[in-house]
């Protein structure tokens, strides 16, 4: 009897981890698949495009990220005040993120517009596309307090269980920005479709055209997910001050600070990164760029499944619940694995087919296809450390994480790619094999520090 109600309640958590990952998968998907049109519309205009638009990605990383980890902050208090049944406590957090968007929206955006000009340089970008990846930096981040209201918010509404809300705001923004994409970056042009031809109106603006449609589409997101988060019945600030209150803001900053550390940390290390491969020139710079765009796509499940396990870790340490814990570790690991087993395969086997998607640069496909097939191979290890970072996340552990991260990245990644670049005269394959031994590392460091203390998380 004790064995068919383990069966029953194992299976009834998957039908729950994948009810709160399948929302976040598919606006993973749906965000990639308009990041694939992009980088293609992009393409469209030549190798230096490109390179212009992938130059300062990950730098977008940085400021992204950094959002980010405020909202992991609140997701760990909220979804441990709903486990406990505290909804009040939960609804004075979620007023406390609006001050936060207030003040991360407001400083990002000085700080983004004021040194857009150096970004370029900071990032070695060859001088003729310089300017133009200046112009279309600026443009992006004008809107950073709404893109600050569509991260945080959304990520206090996923620690409320909803999952389909931020999806839906991000459908919004994708079709906002595929439009716009259409209308902004090419000139007006005649159009063919079947046996009818007429003249379609185009801005002809280039990468800024690109630039202006993910700013205005970042906008309309920041609105709509506003507007969802004053509805939600369980997370609604409304009736409660956006005064700073210590208790909600303590143990927010708390858990989101290692994370923010982290996330800056591990993000300027991918700036240091990109700016060795730009280094290597525009062939490798475009075929890192358009490698990673492809690469992200392949990561979709285990995103998915770090958010499921973050809100689920969160409540079942609010309720105090050793055994759903232990549980949701067996099984949504389990899942991650045979899912990412099944996305690195695809990408070993479809490599070369995706990054002719994007280019038809020979040169850029070959070597754009070679380390996608490196790195496929380390999917399911990677995999596995998404979920254990977001099951900590969850709980409100994110030192560890922190100390693993930056190990990883500056210890693995960034040393090995400076010996193998700057010494050994090596490319871009060796950046990215110095990248997978990075992943492989988290893979083993995570599982060891949940081995040893995953236990003790609900008594701590």
């Amino acid at each position: 009897m004790k064995g068919k109600l383990k069966i029953r309640f194992e299976w009834g958590m998957i039908a729950a981890i994948f009810a709160l990952a399948w929302p976040t998968m598919l606006q993973e998907l749906l965000q990639t698949a308009v990041q694939y049109i992009d980088t293609a519309m992009v393409g469209a205009l030549g190798t230096e495009a490109t390179a212009a638009v992938g130059s300062t990605t990950t730098v977008n990383w940085l400021v992204n990220s950094s959002v980010s980890a405020l909202g992991i902050g609140f997701l760990s208090f909220i979804a441990r005040s709903l486990g406990a049944g505290d909804k009040e406590k939960a609804a004075k957090a979620s007023a406390q993120a609006v001050l936060i968007v207030i003040i991360v929206g407001v400083f990002f955006t000085v700080a983004t517009l004021s040194l857009s000009s150096f970004v370029p340089v900071w990032m070695k970008v060859d001088e003729e596309i310089q300017g133009l990846a200046a112009r279309y930096f600026f443009i992006l981040y004008s809107p950073m307090l709404f893109r600050s209201a569509n991260i945080i918010f959304s990520t206090v509404l996923r620690a409320a269980g909803d999952t389909k809300t931020p999806m839906l705001v991000g459908l919004v923004i994708n079709i906002v920005n595929v439009v716009l994409n259409f209308f902004l970056i090419f000139p007006t042009r005649i159009i063919k479709v079947f046996s009818l031809e007429f003249c379609m109106f185009g801005a002809g603006w280039g990468v800024e055209g690109a630039a202006v449609a993910s700013a205005i589409s970042f906008a309309v997101g920041g609105v709509l997910i506003t507007i969802a988060l004053m509805r939600n019945p369980l997370v609604s600030p409304k009736g409660h001050s956006i005064k700073p209150l210590g208790e909600i803001l303590r143990p927010c900053l708390r858990v989101a600070l290692p994370n923010m550390c982290q996330r800056f940390a591990t993000s300027f290390g991918y700036v240091a990164f990109a700016s060795m491969i730009n280094s290597l020139g525009e062939i490798s710079t475009a075929a890192h760029t358009i490698a990673n765009t492809v690469e992200s796509a392949f990561y979709i499940p285990g995103y998915g499944m770090q958010a499921a396990a973050a809100t689920m870790a969160g409540n079942a340490l609010g309720a105090k619940d050793r055994n759903k814990l232990l549980s949701l570790t067996r099984m949504i690991v389990l899942i991650e694995v045979v899912l990412m087993i099944v996305t690195g395969g695809l990408l070993f086997i479809f490599a070369p087919w995706m990054m002719s998607l994007f280019t038809k640069d020979a040169q850029v496909i070959a070597l754009g296809s070679v380390v996608l097939r490196m790195v496929a191979v380390s999917e399911p290890f990677y995999g596995v450390s998404i979920v254990m970072e977001g099951m900590l996340q969850g709980v409100g552990k994110t030192m560890m994480p922190f100390v693993i991260n930056i190990i990883g990245m500056w210890g693995i990644r960034i040393v090995g790619t400076f010996i193998c670049i700057t010494f050994w005269g090596m490319g871009l394959v060796s950046a990215w094999a110095c990248m997978i031994l990075h992943n492989l590392l988290l893979f083993a460091m995570f599982l060891a520090y949940w081995l040893k203390k995953g236990r003790k998380l609900i008594q701590d």
